[in-house]
């Protein structure tokens, strides 16, 4: 009886971390689904509908550094805009704004979809990192 037990035990927390990532795997793709709106809004002008930027005016979102790595990096990028920045050994001169006037659920969705589109795979950003980060951002 008990290792019966501990057997259905073991089936019903497996079931139970199928379902979590099952649904972790929803919110991500709705994340993206309104991130890519908001990009098409915010972003596609500079940024390009590839994700490839404009030369040395506006960085590629493809495969950098600045995407795939830290996540509070990425974020301030968007809360404090950037401009004559270097990424992966690439000058870019634009100015690029602030779009500190966004949510943080808006960033954390423009940013997951920026994260896991134009053959980009990474993690995806919370609202809880967007609302920490921007609270570290504003502390300096």
């Amino acid at each position: 009886m008990g290792r019966k037990r501990s057997v259905l035990t073991l089936i019903s927390g497996l079931i139970c971390l199928l379902a979590i990532g099952q649904k972790n795997l929803s919110d991500i793709k709705e994340s993206v689904a309104i991130g890519e709106g908001l990009y098409s809004e915010h972003c596609l002008s500079c940024h390009q509908a590839d994700g490839g930027g404009a030369g040395n005016m506006n960085p590629p979102l493809i495969q950098t550094s600045f995407v795939l790595g830290d996540n509070p990096t990425l974020i301030k990028v968007l809360l404090n805009g950037m401009s004559q920045v270097e990424i992966d050994g690439e000058s870019y001169f634009n100015v690029m704004p602030s779009f500190s006037y966004l949510t943080d659920a808006d960033i954390a969705h423009v940013l997951t979809y920026v994260r896991n589109s134009f053959g980009n795979k990474a993690s995806a950003i919370t609202v809880q990192d967007v609302t920490k980060a921007r609270k570290e951002n504003d502390m300096k």
